[in-house]
């Protein structure tokens, strides 16, 4: 009998979760500024090699069977896992903790957070296959959070060193998401105001698109960095010349070029999806519209718009989470947010004042596509995405 591989997806992410069993599952270090050494996941908890290669080989024997049966064992094996390594993150770091000195640092090592990376894929692949709508399977991706999230609240991963940095510098991580929040809406709402009736524009005036997205295209190319730069020189002269901006909050460094920045590299993804979603609007449903005697007005606002808000939901989806990155780099110009503290952290060497600011801004980004998708999905009821 010849075996036939009916999941590819998952075959390959058994056989890189194979490979990932001799990288590091925890880095130990006596203090925070020494980089410390690896630990092997058979190190840290006393279990045979083998018996860990055996479990790693029971997806390899699911992607050989056909079928949804398979496919519901995968999504259950992936999210036990999954809560598996969370919980044992966290307690090779209270056990190395209660061994070591109060200075000392455990964090997750190489092969710990590959390993969490492929149960989340195996999981998500897992739902699609399954062929259930996008509501439902927007239920799925979230729930396998509860329990992680639960025992973060418990106090399950105190001793991991992400978290004592987080407890010494609480005040500051505040401050750093309170920025990153202002960096965001203050990007999105300006966005909207002017992305929004360009979109209009470009719609109703089909000839001109060109030189719009020509415009949009160019600004879209410039590195942020490089945009971040350019907008200092220009601010600068302009609270010179007009001293009473300065009281409005504008200067040549800080919060205000990195809002200009950041709105206009919202501009072009939002543009087009105006454009794209007002293009869709089937002409026979505007013809029913004007049959029943609405005007140009109520046809837009009671037709258009709404038809064509999951594609422009989708642009606003992009640049959400492109703000979100984004705005990481505007702390090069003192604007704040998460940037700032990984950027300290790689002038000061420190790796967990690095992740600090990264794995917040990558919680963010997942946090606001999954309202996103939520939100299309239940505008688009039972339909697939």
């Amino acid at each position: 009998m010849t075996l036939r591989c009916h999941n590819r997806v998952l075959l390959l992410l058994a056989l890189i979760a194979l490979a990932a069993a001799f990288l590091p599952f925890v880095n130990y270090a006596p203090n925070r500024l020494v980089s410390g050494e690896s630990r092997q996941i058979w190190q840290v908890w006393s279990f045979p090699a083998a018996g860990l290669l055996a479990l790693l080989l029971v997806p390899i024997a699911l992607s050989m069977v056909p079928g949804r049966a398979a496919l519901a064992a995968t999504l259950v094996l992936s999210q036990l896992l999954f809560i598996a390594l969370a919980w044992s993150g966290g307690a090779a770091a209270t056990q190395l903790a209660a061994a070591g000195s109060p200075l000392a640092r455990t964090s997750p090592g190489s092969g710990l957070w590959l390993w969490l990376l492929l149960a989340l894929l195996a999981f998500s692949d897992a739902a699609r296959r399954l062929n259930v709508g996008p509501l439902w399977r927007w239920l799925l991706n979230v729930q396998i959070w509860i329990v992680p999230l639960l025992l973060l609240w418990r106090g399950a991963f105190g001793d991991l060193s992400l978290m004592k940095e987080y407890a010494n510098r609480q005040e500051v991580f505040d401050g750093a998401l309170q920025q990153h929040l202002i960096l965001l809406f203050g990007t999105l709402l300006p966005g909207l105001a002017i992305g929004v009736p360009i979109g209009l524009w470009c719609w109703r005036h089909a000839a001109r698109q060109g030189r719009v997205f020509t415009v949009l295209n160019v600004i879209q190319t410039v590195p942020s960095v490089a945009l971040f730069g350019l907008l200092i020189a220009p601010l600068a002269g302009l609270v010179k010349t007009f001293p009473w901006l300065g009281t409005l909050g504008v200067s040549g460094t800080g919060l205000a070029p990195a809002l200009i920045a950041l709105v206009l590299y919202a501009l072009l993804p939002l543009v087009r999806g105006v454009v794209a979603g007002m293009q869709q609007v089937p002409a026979e449903v505007l013809e029913s519209a004007t049959a029943m005697g609405m005007s140009g007005s109520q046809r837009l606002w009671k037709v258009q718009l709404p038809l064509a808000l999951p594609v422009l939901l989708r642009s606003l989806r992009v640049v959400t989470v492109q703000t979100i990155g984004m705005a990481v780099v505007a702390a090069l110009i003192g604007a704040g947010g998460f940037g700032a503290l990984v950027f300290q952290g790689l002038l000061s060497s420190a790796l967990d004042l690095v992740l600090l600011g990264v794995v917040p801004v990558v919680a963010l980004a997942a946090i606001a596509d999954a309202l996103f998708a939520l939100w299309i999905a239940l505008l688009k009821g039972d339909a697939h995405d």
